[in-house]
């Protein structure tokens, strides 16, 4: 809901308020955002006061000397006029100076969106948004700003993006236009980040504001997996559960900046918005330029309650097309089983027992097409290797779909090798500076989808493959970052990172919105594009190369904070891993993939016997209980202990509950361990269980001798043997009781502490988990409604 008033402007969602006004002067001062607020609140008692004049600050106007911008809360600032803090944009004018004053004119409010030409957006009918649109004039140039405000009331979410329109008959530059702009109040604030490296994303990381900028960006190209675009700002004593924390993102998969800056008043200054790094762009008379959209939200309920307002955000408004809502396939991938190194027989052979399996969905990965042995060739062409696949692909994808499965397929568009036909029919397609080399990474050059022709050839090659084999999945992967940044096509390069981005989004819209029954799956090395530029095309990201549940469990852990789990791809591959050389129990690792898009990455033929039992019973798990997994509401328990995390995912309805316990290393003399579910209704009655799991002989070597009537050699055939065809059943534990007992919490079983074995003993030992579910009572009303 947004409502207007003498100056004043309130936006409000289910249960946030966002008010500004507008200034004698025509600035927008920014009020307040937080809790919602009673709409007969005034805003005076919210506002910064202005009694006393600054010293060191400058007065915007004579008739008013404590009028300084340099200490107005705002919402929107630029240069020269006594605003000395972090500035949004940075133009140079038709006058030829950077001196911007943009202020209001008038204002429109419309129901639904307002979508954007040039770039991908958030969405929403007019039941479920309304947008304010605010018109800003810098007089002396003429030169309009336009903001944008849209609020998704349900999703407690505020998106905000401006557009620059230039009505001088002079060109302009601009050097930065940010998405957003928000100053208030510092709260003992906290920024959370998250950050990483190939194998290593998405790593929360905090550290108390101090005075000056802290800067939160990417300059590779792409969005990164050195640091997300989405960062947090938590109030004092903020938790999983409790206080106030406010998120911002952006819907941009390129180059991003977000800057936080405390200053010398204790206020707080955030922004977000693309990267000035290597940006100019020159607006001609008449030209509009349309910045990312921003999202923001706002939670008095700790991080957990952040992280669903935007996972019904991304769900709901973000996601499109035939996939939206819908639950993900479990799939199996080949890449980790053969790499390069396959043929038809070898597929078809892992398809047979991949269904058998239970597996819907059979992707082909890396090395089907042109002379493509190694990664140092091939990149760029679309023909079929006939030496893998001498049927060629529709008859190996009909073959697929014959077995009751689905078929995918891996390609990696945007790039190409030296070594191909592609680059040596049109070496002009791969970005390069002249006069100088192009680095190589991973042995491929980026291809310049500024140019009209690479995208056109790009589009026609994958839909060629798509229409006439049947392909029902994509992973769109993008292996390396853009360096020499330079396109023959392009006449000023500081436009160039930015005309990749739109150029991107093109072919993606002109290959996957026609074709909306494919589910597309993004990849870059992992998550180095996770983000929600491509989630508008891509239902589903793969969310890192790191298969090891540990590590998943910081990666797919600090990616919640912002992004729902139906949209992160998980695998469960061989242990020990080939990223760290972990070790894991099988059980583990499917733990942790089933709070995302359950997917297998292994030779299912390598598996044993009772491996293969496990994992068909790990999947028909999953099936039963996916819908929640996916889209259930998602919560990150208290930290317990520091060597155990806790996640959630509970229906809408609070009637089914599944809860993973995980623990990353074994101390001597374990203590109790406590669950505490989340989201249940206190009232009803439920039923826990605990999933039923083998633990592989093998983990225990010599130590089986004590649990078994004759002695074993642990390297000996008949241990082989047991290992096999044997697995040592985890304690199951089942317990009824109301919600509001089972979120104070459970104690559970003793964990082993080396003083023996029973099968009322948890087997955890370092990396060991388990999965509980918890279901209401069918036959039992509420207790308030019981006699």
């Amino acid at each position: 809901m947004i409502a207007y008033h003498e100056g004043e402007l309130r936006l409000t969602t289910q249960h946030t308020s966002y008010w500004f006004r507008v200034t004698r002067f025509g600035h927008l001062e920014h009020v307040y955002y937080g809790s919602r607020l009673p709409d007969d609140q005034l805003m005076e008692p919210l506002a910064l006061k202005r009694t006393a004049q600054l010293g060191g600050s400058s007065a915007y106007d004579p008739a008013d000397n404590l009028y300084c911008m340099d200490a107005l809360c705002l919402e929107w600032s630029g240069i020269g006029k006594g605003d000395y803090r972090e500035t949004p944009a940075e133009i140079k004018m038709p006058d030829g100076t950077f001196t911007t004053d943009f202020r209001y004119q008038s204002h429109r409010i419309t129901a639904g969106n307002a979508p954007m030409e040039t770039l991908p957006g958030a969405y929403g009918e007019t039941k479920d948004c309304s947008t304010l649109t605010l018109t800003m004039l810098d007089e002396s140039n003429g030169v309009t700003l336009e903001l944008y405000y849209t609020v998704y009331t349900e999703t407690d979410v505020i998106t905000r993006r401006a557009v620059l329109k230039n009505g001088n008959d002079q060109p302009l530059t601009i050097r930065r236009l940010l998405s957003m702009m928000l100053d208030m109040p510092d709260d003992h604030f906290r920024m959370i980040t998250f950050d990483g490296n190939w194998i290593r994303e998405g790593h929360k990381h905090e550290r108390a504001l101090g005075y000056g900028v802290t800067i939160n960006s990417s300059t590779t190209g792409d969005s990164s997996h050195r640091h997300n675009p989405g960062f947090l700002l938590a109030a004092e004593g903020t938790s999983e559960t409790q206080g106030k924390v406010y998120g911002f993102n952006l819907i941009y998969s390129g180059n991003h900046y977000g800057a936080v800056e405390l200053t010398n008043q204790d206020l707080v200054r955030v922004e977000l918005g693309i990267n000035p790094y290597c940006f100019e762009w020159t607006l001609q008379t008449g030209e509009l330029f349309e910045t990312p959209e921003a999202v923001l939200s706002f939670s008095a309920d700790g991080f957990n309650g952040l992280s669903q307002h935007f996972h019904g955000f991304v769900n709901r408004h973000v996601v499109r097309g035939d996939w939206k809502g819908k639950e993900r396939p479990v799939l199996l991938n080949e890449w980790e089983a053969f790499f390069f190194k396959f043929n038809r027989g070898r597929l078809l052979r892992l398809a047979r027992r991949a269904k058998s399996a239970g597996v819907e969905l059979f992707v082909l990965d890396d090395g089907w097409f042109g002379e493509r042995n190694d990664d140092h060739a091939g990149l760029g062409d679309y023909a079929v290797n006939r030496r893998k696949l001498r049927r060629g692909l529709k008859e190996f994808s009909d073959r697929i779909h014959r077995m009751g499965l689905k078929f995918g397929l891996w390609f990696e568009p945007e790039m190409v090798n030296p070594d191909s036909d592609l680059y040596r029919a049109h070496p002009e397609f791969a970005l390069s500076t002249p006069g100088k080399t192009p680095i190589l990474s991973r042995n491929q050059l980026v291809l310049d989808l500024c140019n009209p022709a690479v995208r056109d050839y790009i589009v026609t090659n994958m839909t060629h493959i798509l229409d006439t084999c049947g392909i029902d999945y994509v992973k769109w992967d993008y292996n390396r970052h853009i360096s020499d940044a330079c396109s023959a096509r392009v006449g000023n390069q500081g436009e160039f990172f930015h005309r990749y981005m739109r150029g991107l989004y093109d072919v993606l819209s002109r290959i996957f919105t026609p074709r909306p029954h494919i589910l597309l799956e993004s990849c870059s090395s992992g998550g180095n594009r996770f983000d929600l530029g491509m989630l508008c095309f891509s239902p589903q990201i793969w969310t890192s190369d790191d298969t090891d549940p540990i590590e998943r469990l910081r990666i797919q852990g600090g990616l919640s904070y912002l992004y729902p789990l139906s949209a992160m791809g998980a695998h469960v591959s061989e242990a020990p891993h080939q990223q760290t050389l972990r070790d894991t129990p099988i059980s583990t690792r499917f733990n942790v993939s089933a709070f995302g898009c359950l997917g297998y990455e292994l030779d299912l033929k390598q598996l044993t016997f009772v491996q293969r039992r496990e994992v068909k019973n790990q999947i028909a798990f999953y099936k039963r209980y996916r819908r929640v997994m996916q889209y259930g509401t998602f919560f990150r328990g208290e930290e317990h202990k520091p060597n155990q995390r806790l996640w959630h995912c509970v229906d809408a309805e609070a009637d089914t509950g599944v809860s993973g316990l995980f623990q990353m290393q074994e101390n001597a003399a374990e203590t109790f361990d406590r669950l505490r579910f989340m989201g249940l209704n206190r009232e009803r009655r439920y039923r826990m269980a605990t999933k039923p799991q083998g633990q592989m002989i093998r983990r225990f070597g010599g130590l089986v001798k004590h649990v078994l009537p004759l002695q074993v050699n642990p390297n000996g055939i008949l241990f082989n043997l047991l290992n096999r065809y044997k697995a040592l059943d985890d304690c199951v534990e089942t317990y009824r009781g109301y919600g509001e007992a089972f979120m104070h919490g459970v104690l559970l079983n003793n964990q082993f502490i080396g003083s023996g074995y029973n099968e009322r003993i948890r087997l955890l030992g370092d990396f060991g988990s388990n999965i509980y579910v918890i279901q209401a009572d069918a036959t039992q009303p509420p207790a308030s409604q019981a006699d």
